[in-house]
């Protein structure tokens, strides 16, 4: 399946997981601008858009001439959004599918 969202929206997608995950925790700097394009072989100005976007949510906080850090919540509001956006967008194309399939939860607890 192909991913036809612009790259800042799939780098905000990575650094959310990411701060989900932990691996950028409260409090943690986030890599720069320019190192994080280098790691990820996108133009610095794709990649500032998507940190603008973390922060126009108040996600991060920006201490010039240091860096940008995770703000306290960042991953607990993270989650919810993206818990969110699953029940609401997500999941009922898969509950169809698994409706068309003849696939019930009971079907997919025995597979785990």
């Amino acid at each position: 399946m192909s991913d036809n969202r612009p790259v800042y929206m799939r780098l905000r997608e990575m650094i959310a997981a990411a701060i989900i995950e932990g691996r950028y925790a409260e409090g943690d700097m986030l890599p720069s601008v320019r190192a994080f394009a280098a790691e990820q072989g996108a133009n610095p100005l794709t990649v500032a858009k998507a940190y603008q976007q973390f922060q126009a949510d108040g996600l991060i906080r920006v201490q010039r001439g240091v860096g940008m850090f995770v703000r306290e919540g960042a991953a607990r509001q993270l989650r919810m959004a993206e818990r969110a956006a699953f029940l609401a967008e997500e999941w009922p194309q898969i509950r169809a599918r698994m409706e068309r399939l003849g696939i019930d939860l009971a079907d997919l607890l025995d597979e785990v």
